[in-house]
């Protein structure tokens, strides 16, 4: 009769935690067990690229868009580039201590320097060719930065600047490895091109889902092979991120199936030279971003994409889901429990709460 009673007792207690909790699989004890959404905008725009610069909240756009919503005056800017009749769409954006960069993908391209107050645009480079197509873009300091495209021959597309942003050049297709056919990234959230000091992961989806690593800040490359699912045109690695030098994350999957949490998620503990699958058939689904919680030691990751906002606070191990929201396409961090979202029609701001 003891050991009948202690059986119920157990099938209480699981079921509870099933219903009582948010969604989870494998559920570990967070650090965060609820979050609250503040909407800081909502507009009829589509937002893929996010920098956080102090007190602002900038963003690049659909429809020519840019602009910036200011956390501390609650008060939004917004302005337009045209060039050549062109809708453009700003899904990279990048920023110094003097100004904020934009890149639109598509042909022509356009990298323009913007005033920190939004006032000011200058077009610092422009491509043509039928097949150019922008992705991500990142500072490693104040003075050198990067940007990667989808292979207009048999390698990335990678613009370097050493002088803050005033001149981007082109290297040249001698000094980069070669992609594989079908082989290209994906522009889903800005975040297909991870900096830490000097290092560089720029990361690829399609025919092949591969890791570019630069140790000395784009000058030499070497490639890693990785096992997120690949072989067909929308699947592959969407966004990565790194904790450190050493401790990353990969994550993406196939977007056409995007309930699908199998060979979609994978970490490394030595740089991005090796990379292991994880929690495979449990969490999310298609994920467009992935962001390590500051200070967590990288124990603790966020997605956003197709199946809502997932956290983790064992390394990727289990995840537990907090909204089921399928439009957000991007996230960063503000404050370690504090985040700012954005995606179809709206900016959001994340608070955590334990």
């Amino acid at each position: 009769m003891k050991k009948i009673i202690l059986i119920l007792f157990v099938a209480f207690c699981l079921s509870f935690c099933k219903t009582n909790n948010p969604k989870t699989t494998a559920f570990e004890n967070p650090v965060f067990k609820t979050i609250q959404i503040d909407t800081l905008f909502q507009d009829k725009i589509s937002i893929r690229a996010l920098v956080l610069d102090k007190n602002k909240v900038w963003y690049g756009a659909n429809n020519s868009k840019f602009g910036f919503y200011d956390l501390e005056k609650k008060t939004r800017f917004e302005s337009h580039i045209i060039e050549d009749s062109s809708k453009l769409e700003f899904r990279s954006i990048a920023k110094t201590e003097k100004h904020i960069y934009i890149l639109s993908v598509g042909n022509p391209a356009f990298l323009y320097q913007i005033s920190k107050d939004g006032q000011k645009t200058k077009l610092v480079y422009k491509e043509n060719h039928e097949k150019v197509f922008y992705d991500s873009m990142q500072f490693w300091n104040n003075s050198e930065g990067i940007a990667i495209g989808d292979p207009i021959s048999d390698c990335f597309s990678i613009l370097i600047t050493r002088d803050g942003g005033k001149t981007w050049n082109k290297i040249s297709s001698d000094n980069l490895p070669k992609n594989e056919d079908g082989e290209a990234a994906f522009a889903a959230s800005n975040t297909n091109i991870v900096v830490k000091d000097n290092n560089t992961w720029v990361v690829s989806g399609g025919a092949k889902a591969r890791v570019f690593s630069s140790r000395d800040k784009g000058k030499s490359w070497s490639v890693y092979n990785s096992p997120i699912s690949q072989g067909k045109k929308m699947t592959g690695i969407f966004t990565a991120d790194f904790y450190d030098a050493n401790n990353g994350f990969i994550t993406g999957g196939d977007y056409e199936i995007p309930s699908q949490n199998f060979g979609n998620k994978a970490l490394t503990k030595d740089g991005g030279k090796t990379w292991k699958l994880i929690s495979e058939n449990l969490g999310f689904g298609f994920a467009s971003c992935v962001q390590y919680f500051p200070n967590s030691n990288g124990n603790a990751l966020i997605t956003v994409g197709a199946t809502g906002i997932w956290c983790s606070w064992n390394k990727g191990e289990s995840w537990i889901q907090f909204a089921s929201d399928p439009s957000l396409f991007t996230i960063r961090f503000f404050y370690f429990y504090t985040a700012i979202a954005a995606g179809s029609n709206k900016i959001i701001r994340i608070n955590f709460k334990k």
